[in-house]
């Protein structure tokens, strides 16, 4: 359940924020303050000063994912995070995260469909520790074809129970299936089951070589340090690593005419209905210029028509007709392709789902139809804006943030200047990037159903 104190202490914080001279506001516009460098080798190096506490978050992101696999390898770059781990000439097999660990850090990996990232929370005192080892396996990698073979096992139950056992999973992968038709996007990040059954150390290599090198990387770093302090380091270690061969992203990019596809599933497991609505969407990634605006724009329609408790879809279809039990919207606007704007309802037992989706959709097309307020837009901003000081709060959430956004074709400047360019969005900018894609007849319907006779027969 949403927090509904939330959107009143960001909206304070706002306002706060806003009304400081425009001196001290000017200084504050850049986001995080970040400080930016690259190497001879090609990788650029982000560093974000937080001294609060003596500690670092550190975190590589390569600009590479799901959809950069080749055909028929779906799944690789995901086991290749997992095969990071297995050391190098320096590390042995699976040292990497033990010594994280013995020196009192914490560390992890994650794979999406643009980008893979591995990250490390440590004392400032161990970041050229930490670095040394990152900077090693970036290009030391040593596979054996047994530990192949057992991780790929480890993912394959991942997937077991992570997709195949989780109705909401097995929805979303048919989604992407109808929304994306020939993009790679289709594919699921953890890859399809029969395809991940057949990779081999061979495969991981190939990837790996082609993609893991300085020049296809960012380093972030953020924490009690410097950016003089972080050069000498940087050098040490990761400009030691060769560049590697200049690297270009090889995706379709011819797409079908944009068609309506509706998706109903029914599963023993689901024991409450839901709905979603899906459209792609412009992105960071595909715009340019003053194009990017209309990405600035759907962020404050979907904040202001989806995104908490005091959104018009909540307060409509939870509080006001109290047919659900949750209603929103969201939108995926880091993408080095096309982006996507989804709108939600769970309706309350009891309820119909037919009617909850009739009523989501008449505040869709009343928004549509008779317009937003300069009010609406201006406290959805205010909201949003006040949003980033949390993440400036956390040190693995400024180089979340950055990373990211690096790492799908946003530049710093972007990252930086996103409050200003959030407060200069107008209410025409906001129902011009709604008519354009809010479209029935683009949109990708799921409906996830309880199955009672399977349920039964179990």
């Amino acid at each position: 359940m949403p927090n509904r104190s939330r959107p009143l202490i960001l909206t304070l914080i706002a306002t706060l924020f806003l009304s400081l001279p425009a001196t001290a506001r000017e200084a504050d516009e850049r986001l995080f303050g970040a400080e930016t460098f690259t190497l001879d080798n090609g990788l650029q190096v982000v560093v974000v000063e937080n001294h609060r506490v003596p500690v670092v978050s550190h975190m590589v992101w390569y600009k590479v994912g799901a959809a950069d696999e080749p055909a028929g390898k779906s799944g690789i770059a995901h086991l290749l995070e997992h095969l990071m781990f297995k050391g190098t000439e320096k590390i042995g097999p699976n040292d990497f995260s033990n010594i994280i660990a013995r020196h009192g850090g914490q560390q992890n990996a994650f794979t999406s469909s643009d980008y893979t990232g591995y990250y490390q929370n440590i004392a400032k005192d161990r970041l050229e520790l930490v670095m040394g080892m990152e900077a090693d396996r970036m290009a030391n990698l040593r596979l054996a074809e047994n530990e192949v073979i057992t991780e790929r096992a480890v993912v394959i139950e991942e997937r077991l129970s992570r997709t195949e056992n989780e109705p909401a999973a097995l929805l979303g992968e048919q989604l992407d299936l109808a929304r994306w038709v020939v993009h790679p996007y289709r594919n699921p990040v953890i890859g399809w089951a029969h395809e991940l059954a057949q990779l081999n150390r061979q495969d991981a290599l190939d990837f790996y070589g082609r993609w893991y090198a300085p020049n296809n990387a960012i380093l972030v770093i953020s924490g009690d340090v410097t950016a003089d302090e972080v050069r000498p380091l940087a050098e040490r270690t990761y400009g030691v690593v060769p560049r590697g061969p200049d690297m270009v992203r090889e995706r379709v990019s011819a797409d079908l005419p944009p068609t309506a596809a509706r998706i109903v599933m029914r599963h023993p497991r689901v024991a409450q209905p839901q709905w979603q609505r899906q459209y792609k969407a412009s992105s960071y990634g595909t715009t340019t210029g003053d194009a990017v605006r209309e990405v600035y724009a759907l962020e404050v329609l979907s904040e202001l028509l989806g995104g908490g408790a005091t959104s018009r879809l909540y307060r409509s279809l939870v509080v006001d007709q109290q047919l659900a039990v949750s209603a929103g919207s969201w939108y995926s606007a880091s993408a080095v392709d096309l982006g996507t704007f989804g709108l939600y309802i769970t309706p309350r037992p009891g309820v119909e789902l037919d009617a909850a989706e009739k009523a989501l959709e008449a505040e869709v097309a009343r928004l549509l139809s008779e317009g937003i307020t300069e009010d609406e837009v201006e406290n959805a901003k205010l909201r949003m804006r006040a949003g980033v000081i949390y993440a400036r709060d956390t040190l693995q959430g400024a180089a979340q943030t950055i990373g990211a956004a690096l790492a799908t074709g946003s530049t710093l400047d972007q990252v930086e200047t996103w409050p200003a360019r959030i407060g200069e969005v107008t209410r025409d900018q906001v129902m011009e990037a709604a008519r354009a894609v809010l479209r029935d007849e683009t949109a990708t319907t799921g409906v996830l159903l309880p199955d009672p006779q399977q349920a039964a027969a179990r």
